[in-house]
């Protein structure tokens, strides 16, 4: 009895691949919209597996760039949902899956927009899996979670740095606002390091992977609002005492430790020690003042 012969995977793009599309269409990769494109197709599929990818899922994937990960999402997923904000590179993406995809195509939806400033898409995304700009990570993945409650699970690709930051849990050293903030909506982990050489061009610092999976935010009756208010002030002064980190939101040091002792937290803490449920009961103890 014979073995079946594996299937060939599906060609993903090399360096010569990318740099010939970009040389096509005139493009260089810029530093303001923090374009590094991912050359290596091992780097494609290791991000792909490590996001646990669904065959029914439809994948948001946040600048696509010249698709290089777009391929490798449209072989694991339903569909893909690309958000990209470079109108050079939008309009050449669905040609793109369409030669390399073409039985995908139809399942390839592209929308030419700011992700920051989306709140409406084509079709109702399942999971996230993006390789991110440096200098908007955070505030795109906050604001996604925020905007489409459809996200359950997800992996981005981030300056290293800011996935020790998004994954950090209380105590640690790397622990801030956008562990905090990340940590209302899901549960975030470190899922990997990639290394500079399968970029084109090459940062000069490695990347980090952070998955994450939504899960409810705290039993509170804070808004989130009030809730990220507590945390944004707890942080602006971080050697602070709770207690006078707070003052200015609870409009005094008295009122800011009684919220603390409320909220059963040590008024002599600081915010990097206390967890997500913790800001939250802070929060709702200001709203109950007596």
């Amino acid at each position: 009895m014979t073995e079946p012969i594996p299937a060939t995977p599906a060609p993903l793009f090399g360096a010569s691949d990318i740099r010939r599309l970009a040389e096509e269409l005139g493009v260089r990769p810029t530093k303001t919209l923090g374009q590094n494109f991912v050359i290596d197709g091992n780097t494609i599929r290791r991000i792909v597996a490590a996001a646990g990818i669904r065959p029914d899922e439809t994948v948001l994937e946040v600048g696509p760039g010249l698709g290089s990960l777009t391929l490798g999402l449209l072989d694991a997923a339903a569909a893909v949902v690309a958000v990209e904000i470079d109108p050079v590179l939008a309009a050449k993406l669905p040609e793109t899956v369409k030669e390399w995809r073409p039985s995908a195509a139809a399942s390839f939806h592209l929308v030419h927009a700011d992700a920051m400033k989306v709140t409406e898409l084509p079709v109702e995304p399942t999971a996230l899996v993006a390789n991110l700009p440096y200098n908007v990570a955070v505030p795109v993945v906050l604001h996604l979670l925020q905007h489409f409650p459809s996200l359950q699970h997800g992996l981005v690709m981030v300056q290293d740095e800011v996935a020790d930051r998004l994954a950090a849990g209380p105590g640690s050293k790397t622990y801030g606002v956008p562990s905090v903030k990340a940590a209302w909506y899901s549960q975030m982990r470190k899922a990997g390091v990639i290394g500079m050489n399968v970029f084109w061009p090459a940062p000069k610092i490695h990347s980090g992977l952070v998955a994450f999976t939504r899960r409810e935010p705290p039993a509170t009756k804070a808004t989130r609002e009030q809730v990220f208010a507590v945390v944004d002030a707890a942080f602006a002064q971080r050697r602070k005492t709770l207690r006078a980190a707070l003052a200015g939101w609870a409009g005094g040091a008295p009122e800011a430790e009684r919220c603390l002792l409320a909220a059963g937290v040590d008024p002599t803490a600081r915010g990097e020690v206390i967890d997500i449920a913790a800001f939250a009961r802070i929060a709702e103890a200001k709203e109950n003042r007596p």
